[in-house]
């Protein structure tokens, strides 16, 4: 996997970014900071011309909108991509849905429980459904259309974290003392999670990141890590469930601000910064991971400050709020694929499979043959010959 900076822009008036967020079907970008900022732009997509030589990411904006309502510094921006929908929230509390009339955002609903100030909102996997949390322990639920479907007031808590399961039976409660309470799709607690990551550890930890990739690309293999929570000290667990009690864990060594996987749940990026270890100004930094804890790349990225990365739809652009700029960065993936006689072999993963489709696509004839392999590590070819490597199950000792 290959990683580099390709572009940044600035947002007008200096202005701190807060959040940041990609919509993944229809290529939006939100950003949200200071003073009631709220942003929603778009690059040019690229020509066939322009892909096919392989030239670098384009450079000029298709939209470059600014949404007015908000007065607070915004915090949270979050998509519903199926219902094409943008929900914000500011400091004050007031939450904003917006859609999209005529090629421009304009408000839809509006609520401001003036209260407590919003932490954190998650759509389900098939945008049906809400939650937003509030710091003071009130969580509220609500359908697409605006109605109000529960409301509860978690006495004594602070909240900072919501995420939905892929089949929106579970809710996962982030606290701003580092615990995750686990939550059924009707607001009745169940257990405290397992945080196998901060074992031996004293003192309290913030929450960084909650992210539970839900499945709708395919997963890398069968029953492979989804859920990725990580701390501000730089501790992360990887879980298959949300009672994994064998987690993946990972030590990241930087102070983490955010969490986000690709599209395809096969690369969890962190964003943060080394810890200092002089007097020197942290470096701003983002790594990437496997589902199985395995070290990709690290990514240097310029600024004093950053506070948000999001993931392009493709997987082969990353997004990064830091200071008053938006850094874009290219990912050139390490692709499964060979060429042997004629065919080329290449594999992806599908939703509807768990195995890998492996296509061998016979260049003379322009015919493809399909074979779906489980667990793939790679491919290699030599003249006429293509390997196929794959994990052996638990109870094979063989590869």
């Amino acid at each position: 996997m290959f990683i580099y900076l390709c572009k940044k822009i600035a947002v007008p008036g200096n202005v701190q970014l807060r959040c940041i967020s990609w919509n993944k079907n229809e290529g939006f970008i939100a950003c949200g900071g200071e003073d009631g900022l709220l942003k929603v732009l778009k690059l040019e997509t690229q020509t066939d011309e322009a892909k096919i030589k392989g030239l670098a990411a384009p450079s000029n904006l298709s939209m470059n909108q600014t949404l007015e309502g908000h007065s607070g510094s915004v915090q949270v921006v979050t998509w519903n991509e199926q219902y094409h929908k943008l929900t914000t929230s500011d400091q004050n509390g007031l939450i904003i849905v917006w859609m999209m009339y005529k090629g421009a955002w304009y408000e839809e609903m509006i609520n401001n429980r003036n209260k407590s100030v919003v932490r954190s909102m998650s759509w389900n996997a098939d945008g049906q459904k809400i939650c937003i949390v509030y710091e003071d322990g009130a969580v509220i639920v609500g359908s697409v259309d605006g109605n109000r479907i529960w409301g509860k007031d978690l006495k004594g808590t602070h909240l900072c974290h919501v995420t939905w399961s892929s089949d929106s039976k579970v809710l996962l409660f982030g606290m701003s003392n580092g615990e995750i309470h686990i939550y059924d799709s009707q607001g009745n607690f169940i257990v405290k999670m397992k945080l196998s990551c901060l074992a031996n550890l004293t003192g309290a930890f913030r929450i960084a990141g909650i992210h539970w990739y839900h499945g709708t690309e395919g997963y890398i293999e069968p029953d492979c890590p989804c859920l990725a929570v990580c701390y501000d000290n730089g501790r992360c667990q990887i879980m298959r469930d949300e009672n994994d009690q064998n987690p993946i864990l990972i030590d990241t060594g930087m102070n983490v601000v955010c969490i986000q996987w690709n599209h395809c749940g096969s690369v969890l990026a962190v964003a943060g910064s080394l810890k200092a270890t002089s007097q020197d100004n942290n470096v701003n930094i983002v790594q990437f991971y496997t589902p199985f804890g395995e070290h990709l790349r690290t990514l240097k990225v310029p600024g004093k400050q950053m506070s948000a990365l999001s993931w392009e739809g493709s997987g082969l652009k990353i997004a990064l709020a830091v200071d008053s700029y938006i850094y874009f960065a290219n990912i050139r993936p390490d692709y499964k694929w060979g060429y042997c006689s004629n065919t080329v072999v290449y594999a992806y993963t599908r939703p509807d499979r768990p195995e890998y489709c492996v296509v061998f696509w016979d260049t003379k004839n322009n015919e493809k043959y399909v074979k779906y392999v489980k667990s793939l590590i790679s491919i290699t070819t030599y003249g006429d010959f293509c390997v196929l490597a794959t994990k052996a199950d638990e109870d094979q000792p063989q590869v």
